[in-house]
């Protein structure tokens, strides 16, 4: 057994659905689901229902995360048509997320006026995260550009995206981006067989999109897993949500592929540790670490994890590395496949 600690990693992008879709997945179940996935701390996306878009729902948000979470937490503050002039930055909001395109959930931003005006009132300590597609990609860009705005661009799947990236970073732009492991490991080919299952925002891209996002690695400043959980009724039902679920697959996938010659070591501990801690800006939790057998084979399977959707996209993957145990503040909090973490002892991450 090859035996290895890695530092504190985290997920910049989740969906842990409380308030108002807790039959998908909560602060508890989510945030365990984190920990066996080798995640100590995860930031929590607004479109809940009701989205989080004032200092209400911030507080009620704060409230239900401190009671419930078994690690560490932050929020982004969603953007709406109306809450522009006055933006609610507290000490646990992170970042704006934008939606400029179709996702699950109630927000969704598709006036330019409103776009602009976020753009002009967001704090320029923190970032904009966007979910953009396509042209909103560089519309994104351009307005950050236009603005001298911190822009972060969440779950990069195309390469034209990519592309658009590399050359705002070359210009000088403060951009940064992340991809979803769903979009380094699948294609649309693989969602062909998984049907609906498959169905994410954005979707599945070609292989050449993938082949993209792998050559462009060094432009990608973060793996984060947009972890978005469905009952399986839910996904195949007749009219099937986006999103798919992933807090605990992806640092398992990114050691599979260290295994396989495709990733260095050191870009695991970059996309999950300190790319996540530089865009955002928070100190790590104090004694936190990651111990993980990097010889251990297995196949990634839906039952048994500790999402409450209890499904993955990537199931019967043969995968070779395993996350052994997390500790957080000196203290055990998973090992060998128990939680040992109780509701309510996560802490809201601090912002520099």
């Amino acid at each position: 057994m090859a035996t290895l600690d890695l530092p504190a990693l985290i997920d910049i992008h989740v969906h842990l659905r409380e308030p108002g879709g807790t039959h998908k997945e909560d602060f508890s179940s989510g945030t365990a689901a984190a920990l066996a996935g080798g995640i100590v701390a995860v930031l929590d996306m607004p479109n809940n229902t009701p989205p989080l878009v004032d200092e209400d729902t911030l507080g009620d948000k704060i409230g239900l995360a401190s009671r419930s979470a078994r690690c560490d937490f932050a929020f982004y503050m969603g953007a709406s048509t109306d809450n522009a002039a006055a933006p609610t930055v507290g000490p646990h909001v992170v970042g704006l997320k934008m939606y400029l395109d179709e996702t699950y959930g109630p927000l969704r931003v598709s006036s330019l006026p409103t776009v602009m005006a976020h753009f002009k009132s967001w704090p320029r300590n923190r970032p904009i995260a966007a979910h953009a597609e396509g042209l909103s990609s560089a519309i994104a860009i351009g307005l950050a550009q236009l603005y001298d705005r911190r822009l972060h661009l969440c779950h990069v799947s195309r390469k034209a995206e990519i592309e658009l990236v590399r050359r705002a970073k070359e210009k000088g732009t403060s951009i940064t981006c992340e991809v979803a492991p769903h979009h380094l490991f699948l294609t649309e080919e693989d969602a062909k067989e998984l049907g609906s299952l498959a169905r994410t925002r954005p979707p599945l891209g070609t292989q050449e999109d993938n082949e993209a996002l792998w050559t462009n690695l060094e432009v990608i400043d973060a793996v984060a897993s947009d972890h978005a959980p469905h009952t399986i009724a839910e996904k195949q039902s007749d009219d099937p949500p986006s999103g798919v679920p992933g807090l605990e697959t992806t640092l398992p996938l990114l050691l599979n592929a260290v295994s396989e010659g495709r990733l260095p070591l050191e870009e695991v501990v970059r996309l999950l540790h300190d790319g996540p801690a530089r865009i955002m800006g928070f100190k790590m939790p104090k004694d936190a670490h990651v111990q993980v057998d990097l010889d251990a084979k297995w196949p990634i399977r839906g039952e048994g994890l500790f999402t409450k959707c209890a499904w993955t996209p990537f199931e019967g993957m043969m995968v070779k590395g395993r996350v052994r145990s997390v500790s957080v503040r000196g203290a055990v909090v998973y090992q060998d496949g128990k939680v040992l973490a109780i509701p309510g002892s996560g802490r809201p991450l601090v912002l520099l």
